[in-house]
């Protein structure tokens, strides 16, 4: 007669214990969990008060040329020819292209910001894998400003959020840096689900990227696919926070050894803030501040 094992049931158990284990936060990223909740609330105040929804301006626009890069690169591989892309100052875009496939490029803004969202939350929890993404940005942003032509504001925009990178990898070795990038993914991420819910939830808007897929696809009203991305935005937030818990189980002095050997900051072994901000860093952060402030008094 066969004897039953218990080898299910106890690979399972091995199994549920390794994934709590994967998902209990260490105190390295419980702080980054608590400064994430931290922005998630100061950017839902600062987005409804007035005057002072000025501080995230420049980021709101960050997250729709994000949007909008998304939407060319779902173009480019879609065989599409790509125009131009455009920022407006009240806070939207428009990427130009011909060709292509609108079943692709339209859910493509949307969905491309809300992964580059969430791929930045995730290396928000390592200073390394935030430098990696500096560079990711980096190169999105030569290709934003090739298509960009002349439109001046995403010039100034870029032009000042690569003086942000710059400044603030040169502060703490890093650490700075770290903690701008997990800013941007929180930012992005809520900006896509405040966008969807506005444009087609809330209230229909005939020129959003719903209304345009819905009259393609003839099947669904704009709100059905608002609220299928949604959920898929929120999907993305979610992955975004549970793949940078699992991953990156560094503490910060683990992080900060690591930092010292992979693109190393110059002067990171001395405590002295000239050395922290050597010319190169203080001259990108007066760009960037110049930029910035020059975007802030056309917004006024």
């Amino acid at each position: 007669m066969p004897t039953a094992h218990a080898y299910p049931e106890h690979n399972f158990a091995v199994f549920a214990r390794d994934a709590r284990d994967s998902l209990t936060p260490n105190e390295t990223q419980r702080t980054t969990l608590i400064v994430a909740a931290c922005y998630i609330v100061a950017i839902a105040i600062l987005w409804h008060v007035p005057y002072l929804s000025a501080i995230i301006y420049p980021f709101k626009l960050l997250t729709v040329g994000f949007h909008e890069m998304s939407h060319a690169i779902a173009g480019i591989l879609t065989c599409a020819h790509i125009h131009s892309i455009e920022l407006d100052p009240d806070e939207g875009g428009a990427t130009r292209m011909s060709g292509g496939i609108p079943w692709i490029t339209l859910p493509a803004g949307y969905l491309g910001s809300s992964f580059i969202g969430a791929a930045l939350i995730t290396c928000g929890f390592d200073t390394n894998a935030s430098k990696v993404a500096s560079l990711v940005m980096a190169a999105f942003f030569l290709f934003t400003l090739w298509w960009a032509r002349r439109n001046w504001l995403t010039w100034l925009l870029i032009l000042g959020m690569s003086g942000l990178i710059v400044l603030f990898w040169f502060v703490a070795g890093g650490v700075a840096l770290r903690y701008f990038v997990l800013f941007i993914g929180v930012m992005s991420c809520m900006y896509v689900l405040w966008d969807v819910i506005d444009d087609t939830i809330a209230r229909k808007v005939n020129g959003s990227d719903a209304s345009s897929f819905a009259e393609i696809c003839g099947c669904c009203p704009s709100q059905v696919w608002g609220v299928i991305w949604l959920i898929q935005a929120f999907a993305f937030f979610a992955a975004g926070i549970i793949i940078g818990l699992v991953a990156f189980k560094q503490s910060a002095a683990q992080q900060a050894d690591d930092s010292r050997h992979f693109l190393p900051v110059p002067g990171s072994n001395s405590g002295a803030l000239q050395q922290l901000l050597p010319t190169s860093a203080m001259t990108s952060s007066l760009a960037c501040a110049a930029a910035l402030a020059v975007l802030l008094l056309h917004r006024w």
